[in-house]
């Protein structure tokens, strides 16, 4: 028989005793809701994925996932509030690559780091952004558009400032001699009205958004600023392909899923392998069908080396813009 010696027991009890994560075993993740912040309104291709992945990583988890709403300052006011909470597992931040990205260069104040306040979780592709013509444009391709723009006002639509329209119009103007006018909107909606009423002459955005256009024929599609063809016009070539090679015409961006800084890694690869599954569930792939996507989310790994890229490739272009906003 092993004798333990009674001082070495009381050692034991009271090392236990002193140590709140072991005599306190916590709960396991999640024990109770989770919640998403969105930091744009309500509708768009950002809230509408939070909503259809937020729905299976509930059922998955078993827990409650509670979309929030947090528009403002170009996406900085719902960023930064997810910087600012808990590192614990219970709040995340979808956004647009633009918030973490172009926003550094855009606003002298973001009220956050960028790089040092999240960590990347999971991102889905925003898909290719085609520059659409308003049908009294006579041109099919960006060289005949090119030419008609030298002679002609061209008025060209833009989502927000420092946006990829914003970035192709000032590089097309930039190479080309041209001095087509830029017009800022809050959004594509406002946009595509005024492209359809032909007070726009062109402008670029969503397959989603401008597609009642093109369907009722009040729009012609040019071409692709992006890196491979949309699947929902297999024809249309990309301004690469059509001749035009500079990275301003070439663009990628994506919808993406992050965790404040400091949140375990074991929650942080757990929240991302589902958020990766919920693309490939019949709703997530509905909606990436209904907004024209056709690529499967990247999970933390790739996401934060496609980050990376992303922030070489589109902070000198934003930079070259000179914009400033408050």
């Amino acid at each position: 028989m092993i004798r333990i010696p009674r001082r070495a027991v009381l050692a034991g009890a009271t090392a236990v005793l002193a140590t709140p994560s072991i005599a306190r075993a916590q709960a396991p993740w999640p024990n109770k809701p989770i919640t998403i912040v969105v930091n744009f309104a309500p509708g768009g291709l950002t809230d509408g994925i939070a909503r259809v992945y937020g729905e299976y990583v509930s059922r998955k988890l078993g827990q409650q996932i509670l979309i929030d709403n947090k528009p403002g300052a170009g996406g900085n006011i719902g960023a930064g509030l997810v910087a600012r909470s808990a590192p614990d597992g219970y709040t995340f931040l979808h956004t647009v690559s633009g918030t973490l990205v172009q926003n550094r260069v855009l606003y002298a104040n973001l009220g956050f780091d960028p790089d040092k306040d999240f960590i990347p979780v999971s991102a889905t592709s925003s898909g290719e952004l085609p520059v659409a013509v308003h049908k009294s444009v006579p041109v099919s391709n960006i060289k005949e558009f090119i030419e008609y723009a030298k002679t002609n006002k061209v008025s060209f639509g833009s989502w927000a400032p420092g946006s990829g329209a914003h970035i192709v119009c000032a590089k097309l103007n930039e190479l080309h001699g041209l001095k087509m006018e830029i017009v800022h909107y809050r959004g594509e909606g406002p946009m595509w009205v005024d492209m359809g009423s032909g007070s726009l002459q062109a402008a670029m955005g969503s397959y989603q958004a401008l597609r009642p256009l093109l369907v009722k024929g009040d729009i012609k599609l040019i071409a692709l600023p992006a890196r491979r063809r949309n699947t929902k016009f297999p024809d249309m070539p990309t301004m690469t392909e059509q001749g035009f090679t500079h990275p301003a015409f070439s663009q990628f961006g994506w919808l993406g899923l992050f965790a404040p800084a400091g949140t375990p890694m074991e929650i942080v690869k757990r929240m991302s392998a589902l958020w990766v599954e919920a693309g490939d569930s019949e709703a997530g792939l509905k909606m990436l069908e209904t907004f024209g996507l056709h690529e499967k989310p990247l999970n933390h790994e790739q996401m934060a080396a496609d980050l990376a890229l992303l922030k070489a490739r589109m902070i000198p272009m934003v930079r070259e813009l000179g914009v400033k906003l408050d």
